[in-house]
């Protein structure tokens, strides 16, 4: 009787193992089946499945721009043409400069012409600031910009237009970049007025003539006050009186400059001047190798170069000319 009762309990332990291997279903079949006082074991709830996640909406790349409320277009800035678009724009004032650095220089590009150019003038000082001009003799117009160059017209300074179109640059051998930016050419001179026949009277810088030398803006008419002849002194900074010079009247179309005796300013004797011409607001001394200086009002018969670069150059007359026009 034991081992019958020892047999049945292996035979249920051994449904009951497998029915769990079979699943749920089987193994409540199975217990049903089972003699009552069998051990029954509890079937495990289904599983209820889990509703699919919602497909994700791809994003939609963003457009620059596109979530953004375009700003109204602002005008543009008025542009003033400064650059010269023809060779007789371009004499007058320049600064000279090497960009990365504060060496820098104002030139005076002349309209006289000789072998190697045109002619061009800077202060002594400048060769030490910048040391390539000690190569440059002359200038030249190409291509619509200007050009440096030396005694043989070798190239030292191919210059061209900026995409500003405001100054002009270029790159020496060694890399250096320079600037070249217009202070007082006569392309940026205002138009002159029309003459008494209605015709446009604009001056035209003519080839190779000293008269016509003068520092843009002295052509045209003009307002302010107006040179007049007679002995001038010529004052620096902190010294007065340094050098006098006689501006005489007209002589034959052309009107003459004398250095008097005891000057003891070297700058001027350097640049030797031996003419002058007058305007409305207009003093310009043009040398006898064709570079000018020119000067505007500061004060009753006294006039100050423009641009102010360099030493303080003011000249200030002390005795008008005889009224009789002699000299």
């Amino acid at each position: 009787m034991i081992r019958q009762m020892a047999s049945r309990s292996r035979f249920l332990v051994g449904l009951t193992a497998f029915a769990l291997m079979a699943g749920p279903a089987t193994a409540q079949g199975m217990a049903q089946g089972a003699p009552q006082g069998a051990p029954q074991t509890t079937p495990a709830s289904p599983a209820v499945p889990e509703a699919p996640p919602a497909p994700a909406v791809p994003e939609v790349p963003a457009t620059p721009g596109m979530s953004e409320t375009p700003a109204a277009a602002s005008p543009p800035a008025a542009f003033v043409e400064t650059l010269p678009q023809t060779i007789e724009g371009v004499p007058g004032t320049w600064d000279l400069s090497r960009d990365g650095s504060t060496r820098r220089c104002v030139m005076t590009l002349a309209v006289q012409s000789f072998d190697s150019g045109r002619r061009l003038s800077f202060p002594a000082g400048c060769r030490r600031a910048l040391p390539i001009l000690n190569e440059v003799a002359a200038w030249l117009f190409v291509d619509g910009a200007v050009r440096l160059v030396d005694k043989n017209v070798r190239p030292i300074l191919m210059f061209k237009i900026r995409d500003d179109k405001r100054s002009l640059m270029a790159r020496a051998e060694n890399g250096e970049v320079y600037s070249l930016v217009p202070l007082q050419i006569v392309a940026m001179a205002p138009p002159p007025p029309p003459g008494p026949d209605g015709r446009d009277s604009a001056f035209q810088l003519g080839r190779d003539d000293p008269a016509k030398a003068a520092a843009p803006g002295t052509e045209t008419s003009g307002t302010g006050e107006r040179p007049t002849a007679g002995t001038y002194a010529l004052d620096r900074y902190r010294e007065q009186d340094v050098c006098r010079l006689e501006l005489k009247p007209a002589e034959g179309g052309a009107s003459p400059v004398r250095v008097l005796d005891g000057c003891r300013d070297s700058g001027l004797t350097t640049f030797d001047p031996a003419s002058w011409q007058g305007a409305p607001g207009r003093l310009t001394l043009v040398a006898r190798r064709g570079h000018v200086v020119g000067l505007v009002p500061a004060g009753e018969n006294h006039w100050r170069r423009e641009p102010e670069v360099g030493t303080t150059f003011v000249l200030r007359r002390i005795e008008a000319a005889p009224t009789n026009g002699s000299p």
